[in-house]
């Protein structure tokens, strides 16, 4: 029997082991909170997209069990199989989307990935402010939870986006670069 390929494990938790929410919900939900984290924070940008990062982080470390538990994909070999995981597997899972795998840097630890669409951003417009056209990157909290469910599998990666369609750029693009692959560590004072 031939393994199935990430797009293929995809598609099939998609179909069968995933409650399906209200995209429309999930879009509106998500855009009350980056409202309000402006009104919070007075219009500064940079600290939205850091509480964005933080909230993402956190819901990462414990999405993963949940991904892990779905998917069923075994061990990725490398980078290149995790971006394929991330990609085919993890977005379609949670956001029934396949961001492409673009831009690999010649180590093989950097990849884009690029979004046809994006449903957090779905009917959304940026605030008549040029900083928040200039400084916001609205779905932040993406980077965060890549962040947060990669170090669970012991990869500390950075991500960040360089441009968004909300933002005027043609694309909407994620960059995420691995720093280094993290050692099981022992908790002080157990052997």
């Amino acid at each position: 029997m031939a393994a199935r390929t990430p797009r293929q494990i995809g598609e099939d938790v998609w179909k069968t082991k995933v409650e399906k929410v209200n995209a429309e919900l999930v879009t509106l939900t998500y855009g009350s909170v980056v409202a309000q984290l402006c009104k919070d924070f007075n219009s500064d940008y940079v600290q939205v997209n850091e509480q964005l990062d933080k909230m993402g982080y956190n819901i990462g470390i414990r999405l993963i069990e949940d991904f892990l538990a779905r998917a069923g994909s075994g061990r990725c070999k490398n980078f290149r199989d995790t971006a394929e995981v991330i990609s085919k597997v993890g977005f379609k899972i949670f956001l029934n989307i396949t961001p492409s795998i673009l831009n690999w840097s010649p180590d093989n630890k950097q990849f884009s990935l690029v979004f046809d669409e994006n449903p957090l951003a779905d009917f959304v417009e940026l605030p008549d402010d040029r900083r928040a056209v200039d400084e916001l990157w609205y779905s932040n909290i993406l980077c965060g939870v890549l962040r947060g469910a990669l170090e669970m599998v012991q990869m500390q990666v950075e991500a960040e986006f360089v441009s968004d369609v909300l933002r005027g750029h043609d694309t909407t693009e994620m960059k995420v670069t691995l720093i280094r692959v993290l050692e099981d560590e022992m908790p002080v004072g157990e052997e």
